[in-house]
């Protein structure tokens, strides 16, 4: 028998959006729990550095989300990391949310789940695709890597690969232009070793020995492939949201964004979604937090409204 734990306002979703929630809620005497299905922080733990966060001229993604976590424990929120949701009943009053180890219910819910990468498939099995610098740059240190991707936040991860000591670095973009900002693509495209290959993807890799020696890229216009050697791949490419336990449930748009108004309301009662898996202009940490305040503070509201 799984325990029940009983709760104002249950978040889902533990990137910054949500821990902002958290701390609205807690503040205004709600009792709270976040469900994160990884670690707090979400894709900014992955941001090597952040310069555009009001109070820091610049300060790296991880220690950013450490500073909402710290927040968000000494306020006392419950916080449960790496649990998954098996089971949910939005509808209901109270709102419940069953994962593998507990069921909650809540009077309210906050929707949190923000982004994921989008992921490349390839013919061949590889084991050095990856989809984090910060996370997993550090082995290739005087090695080649690809890296596919030709918006700000690959051209950040490849100033963070050269930092590391990456030899030779080969950004990819399959249209026939870059579009991060121009300092920083001259910045990067600038240094030794680092090359450009617009109109082109990844068609395969080349392994030999279980070990990854080459990657095969297509010209979108001629469909004429070359090898670029590389020990590993980077993949940048943009994000898709994490939407997919609630489709059916929750009103999205056809891409999976979640349909929230001005004051973060979903099209069910008590349920409430903010941050960058909403529809919306743009997707930034800022805007995140934005959200996470409002849904917080129409969820106490709502509450209030139960008697």
């Amino acid at each position: 028998m799984k325990p029940v734990n009983k709760t104002d306002v249950l978040i889902i979703g533990g990137g910054i959006s949500g821990m902002t929630a958290a701390v609205y809620a807690a503040r205004a005497n709600r009792s709270c729990v976040i469900l994160e299905s990884n670690i707090t922080g979400g894709l900014a733990n992955s941001t090597y550095t952040v310069e555009n966060f009001p109070s820091y001229i610049d300060v790296h993604g991880m220690d950013l989300m450490q500073k909402c976590r710290d927040q968000v424990d000494h306020l006392g929120v419950e916080v449960e990391e790496v649990c998954e949701i098996v089971k949910m009943d939005l509808v209901s009053q109270p709102k419940v949310v069953e994962t593998e180890d507990a069921v909650y219910e809540a009077k309210a819910v906050i929707i949190a789940t923000g982004r994921k990468p989008i992921t490349v498939e390839v013919p061949t099995e590889c084991d050095n695709i990856h989809y984090c610098a910060i996370c997993d740059g550090a082995p290739y240190e005087g090695k080649n890597v690809v890296m596919l991707g030709g918006g700000n936040s690959a051209f950040d991860e490849g100033l963070y690969l050269k930092q590391l000591g990456i030899n030779k670095l080969a950004v990819v973009e399959i249209m026939d232009r870059f579009f991060a900002a121009q300092a920083t693509q001259d910045d990067l495209l600038g240094r030794e070793g680092v090359s450009a290959h617009k109109e082109c993807s990844l068609k395969d890799v080349k392994v030999e020995d279980g070990k990854l020696v080459a990657a095969i890229l297509e010209n979108k216009n001629t469909k004429e492939c070359h090898e670029v050697e590389c020990d590993g791949i980077f993949v940048f490419l943009g994000q898709v949201p994490n939407s997919e336990p609630f489709k059916g449930l929750i009103d999205m748009d056809e891409k999976g964004y979640i349909k929230a108004n001005e004051s973060m309301e979903t099209n069910i009662p008590g349920v409430f979604s903010s941050g960058d898996i909403n529809v919306k202009v743009f997707r930034q940490l800022t805007t995140a937090a934005a959200d996470g305040t409002v849904s917080a503070l129409m969820a106490d509201r709502y509450i209030r409204s139960l008697g």
